[in-house]
């Protein structure tokens, strides 16, 4: 079954492709903003230092943030799927172009992951797609966390974080937090994928999507088909806006 029939977007994609209002903070890799697919995308980089940059196309950063982004807000003329191009996107980069192999899974230091949180919030983002393993957490930056997902709670900032591809009953600091939405990945027939992370939280509050062989951006600046639970997550949250944004503009 086609991924946006079985999440039931294709409806909601007939009837809008999104607003400007609503502001999606993609907390991932750096993205290759020079994509064509991208080209009329409403694109904002939070990025400050080069390394959050994407300098390097074969890494696994820049794959991870260019395929998300393209999930979300390329030209539907070049990628149909794309489910809200017409959403401001808000680049903010955790994992460096340079520190991730080409099959590497991209991790983060909790604190680093608080900051970005801060920072997405601050330039005004509705909604948050975290993608991240996490790193070892002290007690300080496991606070600093936890008070990060508390900000975007008391703010209504809805959060919508990947469970994860380790094929274990896992849930970690982000996905615990009762503010998150965690989304695991599922095939054609709606089973859970065998590398798809599940956990309680999981179970209580979060949801099930297409993972199997989705199709997006590539930072080589063609398409390319991956698999996993970051890449079904992004249309979880950003749908809720854009359905929300859509219901309440004036009838022409």
């Amino acid at each position: 079954m086609d991924p946006l029939q079985q999440l039931m977007l294709a409806t909601l994609m007939a009837e809008t492709s999104g607003s400007a209002q609503v502001v999606i903070g993609l907390i991932d890799g750096p993205v290759a903003k020079d994509h064509r697919g991208l080209a009329s995308a409403r694109l904002r980089e939070l990025a400050s230092t080069p390394n959050e940059r994407c300098s390097l196309s074969g890494s696994a950063a820049c794959r991870h943030g260019t395929a998300v982004a393209g999930m979300l807000c390329a030209s539907r003329q070049f990628l149909p799927s794309a489910i809200s191009p017409e959403c401001t996107l808000l680049v903010r980069p955790i994992f460096s172009a340079t520190g991730n192999e080409a099959g590497g899974v991209p991790n983060a230091e909790p604190e680093v992951l608080a900051s970005a949180i801060s920072d997405c919030i601050g330039a005004g983002a509705s909604v948050l797609n975290l993608s991240a393993s996490l790193g070892y957490a002290s007690r300080s930056a496991a606070d600093a966390l936890s008070e990060a997902l508390n900000y975007d709670a008391r703010r209504g900032v809805l959060v919508v974080a990947a469970a994860g591809n380790d094929g274990t009953i896992y849930s970690s600091a982000i996905t615990r937090h009762p503010w998150v939405i965690p989304v695991t990945a599922c095939g054609g027939a709606d089973v859970p994928l065998g590398t798809a992370n599940l956990s309680s939280s999981v179970g209580r509050r979060g949801l099930l999507a297409p993972g199997e062989r989705i199709t997006s951006l590539g930072p080589d600046g063609q398409l390319m088909t991956l698999s996993g639970t970051s890449f079904k997550q992004a249309g979880q949250g950003v749908a809720r806006r854009v359905a929300r944004a859509a219901r309440s503009r004036p009838s022409n």
